[in-house]
């Protein structure tokens, strides 16, 4: 359950671990740390995964759009609390822009919050297994949505999303393969990265960000 950033040493054992990660790590910019700057704006654990239901399926534009509207749905400059989103209708979440499906979601996501199914003052406390199927529960919330969590919001050093397509692009491209790997593949890969697979990944990540439009 380590969070926020590595030490020198310890990132200096990740690239003698896997030497072909640590000559890309040494190229690409320093690893940031987690949460991101994005995550640390929301301010609750329930504004952040409310956040990440709103922007699923979205440009970043639209959703920000979206999310502002939401926001304004409820007085002062917090988000709504689990409280007022269930007092807000489908019919107002709708008309901010969100679909039925996010609409119940939200509705989900605070029912479980209130009641005690999602223990949002307990989650950074959990483990990562744990605090993945607690919020991977949540309607419209899955396993990849509940692992960024685990990482951009709790900062969880050792999170490997392994359906994550741009992870999975990455180590093609890392390991010079002609195809993505599968996810069990590339969790079987990530083994030797532990317990630093999160920084293995946005080094993945940033191996993609380099050439987007590379086939």
């Amino acid at each position: 359950m380590r969070t926020g950033r590595p030490t020198p040493a310890e990132l200096r054992a990740l690239a003698r671990r896997d030497p072909v990660l640590g000559a890309a790590l040494r190229r690409l910019p320093p690893f940031p740390g987690f949460p991101d700057g994005a995550q640390r704006a929301a301010d609750s654990h329930f504004h952040a995964l409310a956040r990440a239901v709103v922007y699923q399926m979205l440009s970043g534009k639209a959703a920000a759009t979206i999310h502002a509207r939401v926001h304004a749905l409820t007085p002062g400059r917090r988000f709504a609390s689990p409280e007022q989103m269930l007092a807000l209708s489908h019919d107002q979440l709708r008309a901010a822009g969100l679909s039925g499906a996010k609409a119940r979601a939200l509705h989900d996501l605070a029912e479980r919050a209130l009641d005690g199914r999602l223990p949002l003052r307990r989650l950074a406390r959990l483990p990562d297994d744990e605090v993945i199927a607690r919020v991977a529960e949540v309607r419209g919330v899955g396993e990849w949505t509940a692992q960024m969590f685990l990482m951009f919001r709790l900062g969880r050093l050792d999170v490997m999303p392994t359906k994550d397509l741009g992870v999975q692009e990455g180590l093609r491209r890392l390991d010079g393969l002609t195809e993505r790997p599968s996810p069990r593949q590339l969790g079987a890969r990530a083994e030797v990265w532990a317990p630093l697979r999160s920084v293995a990944s946005w080094a993945l990540w940033r191996l993609v960000d380099e050439t987007p439009n590379e086939t």
